[in-house]
């Protein structure tokens, strides 16, 4: 996690882009790449190749890229930084189904390396669909290209990092006998969210909140990530994938594992990853029984959210007419070690729902009630810690105090701190953290194998329930609702309720 204030410049590398046409590339890694060279972020000695599979020209791609940068750029477009980023950029055409391509490409790079004064240094960024994820690895492992003699070669992964426990195994397993772990670069860009990343800062470097961060004092904690939009035009990939494995192995456990690792012992990469593996490898792995138990499932209906019509989810385009697959995913979670013992992680994820909102929430447990009564307080406020991402970034504290006036009644109120109102930074794609920290060798916001496969080990046994319960259990929710109503009763059996979202 790079310190602003430093502002290290990079080595000199080649930054690589396989599926440079595609979306990602467009809405966010060149975006990225642009905010990085304004703030004088990016080697001085750099080169940006395209990949892609159909025959191109570098003039054709820089145009579509320019033309996408125009649209998504988060600020104003500074024509000098643009045209110092895009006339380093080269495409190439190469596909893992035509091992020449891979030689051509090899043979491309090391003219425009000792062009462009590199050094051998590579990123390879993979803004792939998964399935070409192990072919382009493996094509850039048979011709040498990763291979690290005196420069160092990088790859970068996106989500989803498998689909269950046996292929994230599987994955893992093929990717480790082409490079080193240090080489892979598994990236969340929810992890690039400054709020994400005070997490650790908020924890460790504040007296006030580390000694109660603990069973002793936390009730349970709350882990929010819902969506306005419905799945839109992903019908494909969606009904294949479904809110569980889309959301809860990645971001809602990269959530989770900051706010309940242990302290550690320093703070470096594999200090921090370690102990992030050590708690999603704790949480209790649940029978099929208890899973179903412990879970609600859910899928939209055609309806609003707001002015917005959102279609049927079974009427969307690429959707099965009879599908089972969940729009929507809550689950209760338990971890077992000594800090959390007793403490239920809720969590909750869905499509089409009412607001756009990412938080985590600890709950605080109630204060007892005696010195007050004598007085008219019958109840107190609930205590939060609410850390939100979406759609503000910022943390928020949830506290009792006196009402003004000559008796005592008790009302709960509010302190929010917005990192817009105290910090005036120019607004972020979120994954230029992550792209500078590649290119300084800093892996401490990547996920490592270890972890990834913790996680779906604790997601399986959801995954095999719903899977054999099929349409039984799977509950139909409006559009611009909280979810499923027995969402609602997931938490109220343990005498809990949902914080409410606005």
């Amino acid at each position: 996690m790079a310190d602003a204030h430093v502002q290290k410049k990079p080595d000199p590398c080649s930054f690589v882009i396989f599926g440079v046409t595609g979306d990602l590339t467009h809405r966010l890694v060149i975006p990225a790449l642009y905010n990085l060279a304004a703030g004088h972020l990016l080697p001085d000695k750099f080169c940006v190749v395209g990949v892609a599979r159909n025959g191109m020209s570098s003039d054709e791609l820089i145009d579509s890229l320019m033309k996408g940068l125009r649209q998504y750029a988060t600020r104003p477009v500074d024509e000098s930084v643009a045209k110092r980023l895009f006339e380093c950029v080269t495409a190439v055409e190469a596909d893992p189904s035509d091992p020449a391509s891979f030689d051509a490409l090899r043979d491309r790079l090391d003219r425009l390396e000792a062009k462009r004064e590199t050094g051998g240094n590579r990123l390879f960024y993979l803004a792939t669909p998964p399935s070409a994820f192990l072919p382009i690895s493996r094509e850039l492992s048979r011709t040498g290209m990763l291979a690290e003699n005196g420069s160092w070669r990088r790859l970068v992964v996106e989500k989803p990092f498998g689909t269950d426990l046996a292929s994230a195994k599987t994955l893992n397993a093929e990717l480790l006998k082409l490079m080193d772990e240090h080489q892979i670069y598994r990236i969340d860009h929810y992890l690039g969210k400054e709020t994400v990343q005070n997490i650790l800062v908020l924890r460790f470097a504040n007296g006030m909140f580390e000694p109660i961060w603990n069973r002793n004092h936390i009730d349970h904690i709350q882990i929010t990530v819902d969506e306005k939009l419905g799945v839109g035009h992903r019908g494909s990939f969606y009904d294949a994938t479904g809110a569980l494995r889309d959301m809860v192995p990645n971001h809602l456990f990269q959530l989770l594992s900051l706010v309940a690792m242990e302290p550690p012992a320093r703070f470096d990469a594999h200090a921090v990853r370690s102990e992030k593996g050590e708690v999603l490898s704790s949480i209790q792995t649940q029978t099929e029984e208890e899973a179903q138990k412990n879970s609600v499932r859910g899928q939209y209906r055609a309806g609003k959210v707001g002015d917005t019509e959102i279609e049927d989810y079974r009427k969307t385009e690429d959707v099965k007419s009879g599908s089972t697959t969940e729009t929507y995913a809550a689950l209760k979670l338990t971890i077992d070690n000594w800090r959390w013992a007793g403490v239920p992680f809720y969590l909750r994820t869905g499509k089409a729902l009412g607001v756009k909102r990412t938080e985590i929430a600890i709950k605080f447990k109630q204060a007892p009630f005696a010195m007050f009564r004598d007085t008219s307080v019958d109840r107190l406020s609930q205590n939060y810690l609410v850390i939100s991402t979406e759609p503000t970034e910022g943390i928020e504290l949830q506290f009792n105090t006196k009402v003004p006036g000559p008796t005592i009644n008790i009302d709960g109120v509010e302190m929010k701190f917005r990192y817009k109102d105290y910090f005036r930074t120019a607004p972020s794609t979120g994954y230029e953290t992550l792209i500078y920290d590649c290119m300084i060798g800093d892996n401490i916001l990547f996920q490592r194998a270890d972890s990834v496969e913790a996680g779906w080990a604790a997601v399986q046994p959801f995954i095999n329930a719903w899977k054999k319960a099929g349409a039984r259990g799977l509950k139909i929710y409006d559009p611009g609702s909280e979810g499923p109503e027995e969402a609602d009763e997931l938490l109220a059996r343990d005498g809990r309720s949902w914080r409410k979202l606005t």
